[in-house]
C-alpha cells in the first residue's frame, strides 16, 4: 500500500470535490502555494486566465498538483479536522481571491452529500452543492481516459500492461464501478450514457462479512489476509465432488469452483477453526467472480468488447484484478477484456471537480496530466489518509 502524501497545510486548496459514499469519502483538489512565471523548482505549471476590469485577458501561472485523499465515511470527523486544518479556497475561487458571494460552496456527490450536508454547515460553513453521482462517474472515467497518460491497463497472471486508449474509438464501453454495491453503465459518448445492470454483492459486501467472520479492523487488513490465504480450505472444488477429476465436457477443471464456501458444509468444524485469511480469500475470490461474470454478461448484451472497472473495492489489488481478468476471459473465451483505471477510486470526485464552470477553473482540466511519484511531506502525519498518485499538471 502506498505511504500517505499529504500537502503542508500552508497550500491553499482550489477547486476542490468531494464524493461520499456508502464506506468512502473522497476528494480532488488542486493545491498550490505559489503563483509563478517560471519552472522554477521543476515542477509542471498551468495557466490561469483572468478578465481585469477593462475587460483584458491576463494569465497567472499556478504551481501545484491534483491531490487524491480518501477517508472511512464512519470516521468522517477525521475528514472535516482535515479540510478545516487547510487554507480552503471554495468555489473554485480565482487565485487568490475567492467569490465573496458565494465561497463556501463546494462540489460534491455520492450519497452522503445529501446525508451530511448538515455536518459539512456546521462544522465547516461549507454548502455542498450537490451534482448527481451516475454523471460524475462518467465524466470523471471519460476524463481520465482522455487527459491522464498510462491511466488503463490490464492486469492477468500477475502481469500489468498499459493500454493506449484511441480517444476515436473510446466509445462505447461498460464501466462498472464497484463501491459498497455495484453499478454498470454503458457509456456511448460525453454526456451520453445509461446504468444497465447493477448488484448488490460489492466492496460493502467483503467488508462488512469479512467484518462478521474475521472480526478485521478495517478494508486493507481483510484484504492483507487474502493475500496470505487459500481458498481451497474454505471453497468446495469441482475435484472434491469429482473425486479429483475434471469435469472436462462443459470445461471446468478439477480446482475450478463449484460452490464458494460449500467445503464448510460437509466439515464438522467451527468458525474459529477456519483461518481468517483462508476465509478473506474465500470472500474475495466469490464476489470479485460475480462481478466479473455479471460484467460480462452486460457486455454481451450490448456487444461491448471492453469493459474498465473502477471503484475503491479494486484498490490495486493484484489478486482482485487477477480474479476479475481471468473471469471476464473465461466466460468471453478470450473475446471481452478487463481493463483497470489507475485513478479508480476518485472517478465521482473528479466528474464532481468538472462541474464547476469552465471559467472558475480557468481551463484547469483542458490540459494534459503527466504522473509524478508521490512524495511524503514534511509536516503531520495522517494515517487515515491514503493518497492516490498526485497529478502534477502541464499544458498540453
Amino acid at each position: 500500500m502506498e505511504r500517505v502524501a499529504t500537502s503542508s497545510n500552508s497550500d491553499l486548496m482550489l477547486h476542490l470535490a468531494i464524493d461520499i459514499g456508502g464506506s468512502l469519502i473522497k476528494l480532488v483538489y488542486f493545491s498550490s502555494n505559489s503563483s509563478c512565471t517560471s519552472d522554477d523548482n521543476g515542477m509542471r505549471v498551468i495557466k490561469e486566465k483572468q478578465k481585469d476590469s477593462n475587460g483584458d485577458v491576463n494569465y497567472h501561472f499556478l504551481h501545484g498538483r491534483l491531490q487524491f485523499v480518501k477517508f472511512e465515511t464512519a470516521k468522517i470527523d477525521e475528514c472535516i479536522k482535515f479540510l478545516s486544518s487547510r487554507q480552503l479556497n471554495c468555489n473554485g475561487g480565482r487565485f487568490p481571491e475567492a467569490h465573496a458571494g458565494n465561497k463556501n460552496i463546494i462540489k460534491a456527490t455520492g450519497g452522503g452529500a445529501f446525508k451530511f450536508a448538515n455536518l459539512f454547515k456546521e462544522k465547516l460553513g461549507i454548502t455542498l452543492d450537490k451534482v448527481d453521482e451516475m454523471d460524475c462517474l462518467v465524466a470523471g472515467a471519460n476524463f481520465l481516459l482522455k487527459a491522464v497518460q498510462h491511466e488503463a491497463f490490464s492486469h492477468i497472471n500477475g502481469q500489468k500492461e498499459y493500454v493506449q486508449i484511441d480517444h476515436n474509438d473510446l466509445y462505447p464501453y461498460l464501466l462498472v464501478n464497484i463501491g459498497s454495491g455495484v453499478s454498470m453503465i454503458k457509456v456511448d459518448g460525453d454526456n451520453k450514457f445509461e446504468r444497465v445492470s447493477g448488484t448488490s454483492v460489492g466492496g460493502g459486501t467483503f467488508w462488512g462479512l469479512g467484518k462478521l467472520l474475521t472480526q478485521c479492523k478495517s478494508f486493507d487488513e481483510l484484504l492483507e489476509w487474502s493475500h496470505e490465504g487459500n481458498n481451497k480450505a474454505v471453497d468446495m472444488l469441482v475435484g472434491d465432488i469429482y473425486g479429483g477429476a475434471d469435469y472436462s465436457k462443459i470445461g471446468l477443471t478439477s480446482t475450478a469452483i463449484a460452490s464458494s464456501f460449500g467445503k464448510a458444509i460437509s466439515e464438522n468444524k467451527e468458525l474459529d477453526e477456519y483461518r481468517t485469511e483462508d476465509i478473506s480469500r474465500s470472500l474475495l475470490r466469490m464476489i470479485s467472480n460475480n462481478i466479473a461474470q455479471i460484467a460480462y454478461l452486460n457486455a454481451l448484451r450490448f456487444g461491448l468488447k471492453r469493459i474498465f472497472f473502477g471503484g475503491f473495492f479494486i484498490r490495486g489489488h493484484a489478486y482482485t484484478m487477477d480474479t476479475i481478468s481471468v473471469g471476464v476471459d473465461f466466460w468471453s473465451k478470450g473475446e471481452a477484456k478487463a481493463l483497470f483505471l489507475k485513478h479508480e477510486g476518485f472517478l465521482g470526485a473528479l466528474g464532481a471537480l468538472m462541474n464547476y464552470k469552465r471559467d472558475d477553473l480557468g481551463d484547469l482540466l483542458s490540459h494534459r496530466f503527466v504522473q509524478q511519484h508521490p512524495t511524503t511531506s514534511g509536516g503531520a502525519k495522517e494515517d487515515s489518509l491514503h493518497s492516490s498518485t498526485l497529478l502534477s499538471v502541464g499544458e498540453n
